[in-house]
């Protein structure tokens, strides 16, 4: 596996191999700096914290990281600790977890803490992942739950606010797994100034900071573009009635293919090395 230390901002789609490859993993790893990595693992939207943060303090220290800390952050209060904003200000990598979105925004939202980590990782400075719950916290706007199984409809999808950190986004994860089409296009229907990034399983997308994203893992990403958007009817019926919506673009993307989010534009991996 190359390593890689430029840096980046992971959302993972949950479920992410642990055990064998570790594929998203080392990517994570390298891109924080490989030996000489500095990690922060914040496992605030999981139930059971302690036992997830030691899951992947011992994953990461396998593979040979420098510094390794565990932010067990269970009360706001924590947020304002100088030694864990000394952490956050020095380290190369935050690694967010899995859980509950709505418990990891209500921990760390407009906090010092999160103010820091979200002005790192968008100068640069350090590679942010998160995985499942924190995935879906990357946006301005939050998928904090809903249905699936159903046509598009207002009721399927309940929206709050994020963190921010990529802000024109919404992040639907464990998407082709559950069923989450729907749902998303649900919630682009709503905020149609913003674009749907649906994540399967074990598979990654990486934004670079170029303006680009790219795919990695067993899965794909799917991508709304609702910026050709020619008709929605999402005001005018009621909560569980079938949503219209005309011209939305889909993308569909698999491992090493990329797209640019500022010509949103698709790249295909087998494409371009047909051309080369």
């Amino acid at each position: 596996m190359p390593q890689s230390t430029k840096t980046a901002i992971m959302v993972i789609g949950g479920a992410e191999d642990k055990i064998h490859g570790k594929e998203i993993l080392h990517n994570f790893f390298g891109r924080s700096g490989a030996a000489e990595a500095r990690i922060a693992i914040i496992p605030s939207a999981s139930r059971e914290p302690a036992i997830i943060g030691e899951r992947y303090l011992t994953i990461f220290g396998e593979m040979g990281a420098k510094g390794i800390e565990v932010l067990d952050i269970r009360d706001r209060e924590q947020c304002n600790d100088a030694l864990m904003q000394s952490y956050v200000e020095n380290c190369t990598g935050v690694f967010m977890t899995g859980g509950d979105q709505l418990r990891l925004c209500g921990l760390l939202a407009d906090t010092p803490l999160m103010r820091t980590v979200q002005q790192r990782a968008q100068k640069g400075e350090i590679t942010l992942a998160g995985t499942s719950a924190g995935a879906a916290v990357m946006g301005h706007y939050m998928i904090a739950g809903g249905g699936s199984g159903e046509s598009p409809n207002r009721s399927l999808v309940d929206m709050t606010t994020g963190l921010g950190i990529i802000p024109e986004v919404i992040v639907d994860q464990h998407f082709h797994n559950r069923n989450r089409m729907a749902r998303l296009m649900s919630a682009i229907a709503a905020y149609p100034d913003r674009l749907g990034i649906g994540i399967d399983e074990d598979t990654c997308t990486l934004f670079e900071g170029d303006g680009t994203l790219q795919v990695i893992g067993k899965g794909t990403v799917t991508i709304l573009d609702p910026a050709e958007l020619s008709y929605t009817n999402q005001e005018k019926v009621g909560a569980t009635d079938p949503l219209s919506i005309g011209n939305l673009r889909l993308h569909i993307l698999s491992h090493s293919d990329r797209y640019d989010l500022r010509k949103r534009v698709p790249s295909f991996a087998a494409y371009r090395m047909a051309q080369e």
